[in-house]
């Protein structure tokens, strides 16, 4: 027996707290913080089996564990399909779980303290929260693309309603709407590549059989790319990639709890995880790859710029997060490409899934001291902020350790990963000039990475109170929040020192290529030996002064940065996110209301129009016809009459042409 067997039961848990707290009464959860004891306990009973399952996995010699049922057989005269529902086991997963199961427990254990004010809507969050957090273990586990899809789609749904929590707030309904239908455009590429998997795998979307089939695909490489390519504009929707960003700082109009879980181990980190499922696929497609790395190499520097001026706590780390996220996909783009060309092992898929891990630490570290600042001075912006570190110890500790692990600092967490994605790129520049591009932008995004997020500390925690009133009634968390903060500041600590302990070969894709293992000596030699690692530390460095003496010292004046008409114009820009919500929403009233308004034309004048004709010319007809029914004898016997001699006239006629 193993405990594999007996991971179908992972995200059941959670479901199960889903149903007896969304469908049981009120009364039953008065006392009981709306069912908070019942979440807890189902995400806790999910970690510590996630737990057993992953390190089985992960300590077993690399086989995919698989099991699966029949679920929907479709037989035909020349087709057979037979979809089935299942889990798949092998590393990758091992390493969602933990990183899924770990987060979701924490978050659900911290909203004791910060949703204790909700009232009866708790009892609403904890139910849809237990959900998220079962779908997307089920996404993790999920045998074949299919059955991941659905749990995809179920994830966005969740993300809605917690985005969403606050329905009330014409700013939350409008954050959840614009949520759902921006991913909806990534969903539609992801279904559509099912469809061209579907057809190329002759109707099976198993990865057991895809992954050791791949050329066996009908259709040639050319529809194979444009599979992977829709596959990864999933991902480009989920994970707010360039040019779908700009759904997830608004997202922050939701409960910072939710925040938390959907930057750090579930919405966003789901676009991620599905390129990483399909890598080898993708590793048959370079064209792809380069676009999944120059998108998330774009992206990354992208996102970054815009959250050096914001004000608001949250939505800068928002931006991080947009950026982070494609630092992954820089990785897993390049690695796989650089494989395409050179068919040897690169650090690349590695450095990627290794960073996914540990931004998941630090930036649910990150939201949630974002959370403990808010809940104590009940407001977001900055600017109202300050000198909070004598107020909030603690967070102002933990937070301090989630922006050096951020900023990519040894020995923290953050810097093992980032470090290991720059070099992976600078690999790639001999063989295509684009990868020095991709580096210079990746090494850029560290510089304002470790500046933007000094800059939010300094404002937080350091200098004078900026808001008395605030500053006089802050306090420290609760205990059932700073709890959650201490042990993921421990995380984001230290966690980057898997890679000391074979994660560098432990973590590759099955049936592509296998890293040779490395003592923690000869890792610790290689990184500090390399000029590479030094460029990345010098650039957070900077990056991490320039904060300090422009927010903490003040020996550079903050306005400098908008001194000029220039700088100001530019400061504009980035206050308007490079006028991206502005072009959605035209796009939204003109362009799309434009055409929902031609296609209703169509609707009612021609198709509507074109029936309604028939059925009148058939109504007036029946009507005309109808008055020929007297019921007077006479009257058919005159109609009979005059109709025999028309014919007879007819055939006269006729008879005297011819």
């Amino acid at each position: 027996m193993t405990f594999a067997e007996y991971a179908w039961l992972i995200p059941i848990f959670p479901l199960i707290a889903f149903v007896v707290i969304g469908f049981l009464g009120n009364r039953l959860f008065k006392k009981w913080e709306g069912g908070a004891p019942i979440a807890i306990g189902m995400a806790a009973i999910s970690l510590i089996l996630s737990l057993l399952v992953a390190i089985e996995a992960l300590t077993g010699d690399g086989t995919p564990f698989i099991q699966s049922m029949d679920w929907l057989i479709v037989a035909g005269e020349n087709f057979d399909f037979n979809f089935r529902i299942g889990i798949y086991i092998d590393t990758l997963a091992a390493l969602m779980l933990i990183v899924v199961s770990i987060i979701s427990t924490l978050v659900v254990i911290y909203s004791l303290g910060y949703m204790h004010e909700e009232g009866e809507k708790k009892r609403r969050y904890y139910a849809i929260i237990s959900l998220f957090i079962g779908v997307m273990l089920g996404l993790v586990l999920a045998s074949n693309f299919l059955q991941m899809f659905i749990f995809w789609e179920l994830v966005g749904l969740c993300s809605y309603l917690l985005i969403g929590f606050w329905n009330t707030r014409p700013s939350a309904a409008s954050a959840a709407k614009k949520a759902f239908l921006v991913t909806r455009i990534g969903d539609i590429m992801f279904m559509g590549g099912l469809f061209i998997f579907f057809v190329g795998f002759q109707g099976n979307l198993d990865f057991d059989y895809i992954f050791n089939n791949v050329e066996a695909f009908v259709g040639g490489n050319e529809l194979l790319t444009l599979g992977t390519f829709l596959i990864f504009g999933g991902a480009i929707g989920k994970s707010a990639q360039f040019p779908l960003h700009d759904w997830l700082p608004d997202a922050m109009e939701g409960p910072t709890t939710v925040s938390a879980l959907i930057h750090a181990a579930t919405m966003v980190k789901a676009g991620v995880y599905l390129v990483a499922r399909s890598y080898p696929i993708m590793v048959h497609t370079e064209t792809t790859l380069m676009i999944v790395a120059c998108i998330g190499g774009f992206t990354a520097l992208f996102a970054a710029t815009m959250a050096l001026n914001n004000t608001n706590i949250k939505r800068v780390l928002a931006y991080s997060t947009v950026s982070q996220l494609g630092y992954m996909f820089l990785a897993l783009g390049a690695g796989g490409y650089i494989y395409t060309q050179t068919l040897e092992p690169n650090i690349g898929y590695t450095a990627g899934m290794f960073h996914l891990m540990n931004h998941a630490f630090f930036k649910a570290l990150l939201f949630l001291s974002a959370g403990a600042v808010i809940h104590a001075v009940h407001t977001e912006d900055m600017r109202l902020m300050g000198g909070l570190s004598k107020k909030l110890k603690i967070t102002s500790a933990v937070m301090l350790i989630g922006c050096i692990s951020i900023a990519g600092i040894p020995p923290f967490s953050g810097f093992w990963s980032k470090d290991l994605i720059l070099e992976a790129v600078y690999e790639g520049i001999e063989i295509s000039p684009i990868f020095g591009v991709l580096y210079a932008m990746g090494l850029i995004t560290a510089f304002l990475t470790a500046f933007y997020m000094f800059r939010l500390w300094f404002l937080t925690f350091t200098g004078e109170p900026r808001d008395s009133y605030a500053y006089d009634h802050a306090h420290e968390a609760p205990k059932s929040m700073w709890m959650p903060l201490a042990i993921l500041a421990i995380f984001a600590f230290g966690s980057g020192f898997a890679l000391l302990f074979g994660f560098e070969s432990l973590i590759v894709p099955e049936g592509v290529f296998a890293l040779p293992a490395k003592t923690a000596l000869v890792v610790v030699e290689d990184m500090f030996t390399n000029p590479l690692t030094y460029a990345s530390i010098v650039a957070a460095l900077l990056g991490i002064g320039l904060a300090y003496l422009a927010y903490y010292k003040k020996t550079i004046d903050p306005a400098v940065f908008t001194a000029t008409p220039a700088r100001k114009a530019m400061s504009n820009v980035l206050d308007a996110r490079y006028g991206f919500t502005r072009a959605y929403d035209w796009i939204g009233l003109t362009v799309v209301y434009g055409i929902a308004k031609v296609v209703s034309a169509i609707d009612r004048l021609i198709i509507d129009g074109f029936i309604d004709g028939v059925s009148s010319f058939l109504i007036k007809s029946g009507n005309f016809l109808r008055r020929g029914q007297t019921g007077y004898v006479q009257s058919y016997a005159a109609v009979v009459v005059a109709g025999v001699s028309l014919i007879a006239i007819l055939l006269l006629l006729i008879g005297v042409v011819i």
